[in-house]
């Protein structure tokens, strides 16, 4: 049997990623978080407007030609307690500009000084405001990778449940949706997903979820019930440890009745995205997560 080889970008982001080994120290996890996907020059053409939503910092991007009625509201990823407004703004400014429309990215709260369910409350305030602000349900997306992944889909659940319209379309960029890590991809995958392994995750996960159980369907939307939410697109890596529990969301949803489009990307990592400066997929998945987009907020 002839192996494949390795896409050679993304072999040049692994070795990026262990020469900045992850600190053990909070505040420098957060550091590096932010220098990793901050540290990509944003287009000259993107505009950033700073905002607040009821006292959660927050910010939008719009590039040329993005329609004002349509908006993706972006949780960035860090595991709950690390990721900000700069380590994601040059994802979330192009994942605007393919989509063709403006971003609202939040800072909501973190963990540990702000357990569950802050974070979750703060993505309510962002959809409301969404809606308060005149926003047609249809024409919000929201979206979110790794813990906002998670939390994008905590939010849907959310949504539902408190009788508020649903948005159009959701976006899920290796979602960490099982805050036990109890898939076997933790194992199998462990050897080439330089980002996240289990120890990591379920170090994070304790301090995020405070009292609540780690199975608590808005804490780990695998164990939700899932009828009733929009258009999902997945995206997901083969070599990535979160693999198997992405897929098995999809599954639930799918079975559900919920229209599922699931994405498995040879090679990728976890978050691969973020690197799209440098890495052609993250720039592919970035434009297909674009056009699902348009297509669900279309008219």
């Amino acid at each position: 049997m002839t192996t494949r080889p390795i896409d050679p970008e993304i072999q040049a982001i692994r070795d990026l990623l262990a020469s900045r080994p992850r600190p053990a120290e909070l505040a420098e996890r957060r550091r590096r978080l932010d220098a990793l996907g901050g540290s990509y020059p944003l287009p000259g053409d993107i505009r950033v407007e700073p905002t607040s939503v009821q006292g959660v910092p927050a910010e939008w991007t719009e590039a040329p030609g993005a329609d004002a009625s349509r908006v993706l509201l972006y949780l960035h990823g860090g595991g709950y307690c690390a990721g900000s407004l700069a380590s994601h703004r040059p994802m979330v400014a192009e994942a605007g500009r393919q989509a063709g429309l403006r971003t609202l990215a939040l800072d909501y709260r973190l963990a540990p000084e702000y357990p569950f369910p802050a974070a979750l409350e703060d993505a309510l305030a962002g959809y409301r405001h969404l809606l308060e602000s005149g926003f047609a349900p249809g024409r919000i997306a929201i979206g979110g990778d790794s813990a906002g992944g998670g939390l994008t889909a905590a939010t849907l659940l959310a949504i539902r449940d408190q009788g508020l319209p649903m948005p159009g379309c959701a976006w899920l960029v290796s979602p960490w949706v099982d805050l036990e890590s109890a898939s076997a991809s933790m194992k199998s995958k462990a050897a080439t997903d330089p980002m996240v392994q289990k120890v990591y995750l379920l170090e994070i996960a304790a301090l995020y979820r405070g009292a609540a159980g780690a199975r608590t369907p808005l804490v780990s939307p695998l164990h939700a019930d899932l009828h009733g939410l929009p258009p999902l697109l997945i995206q997901v890596g083969s070599a990535e440890t979160l693999l198997d529990e992405g897929v098995a969301f999809a599954g639930k949803a799918g079975a559900a009745e919920v229209a599922v489009t699931l994405e498995i990307w040879p090679d990728m990592i976890h978050v691969w995205h973020l690197f799209h400066p440098q890495l052609a997929a993250g720039r592919r998945a970035i434009a297909k997560a674009g056009a699902f987009t348009r297509e669900h907020l279309a008219d």
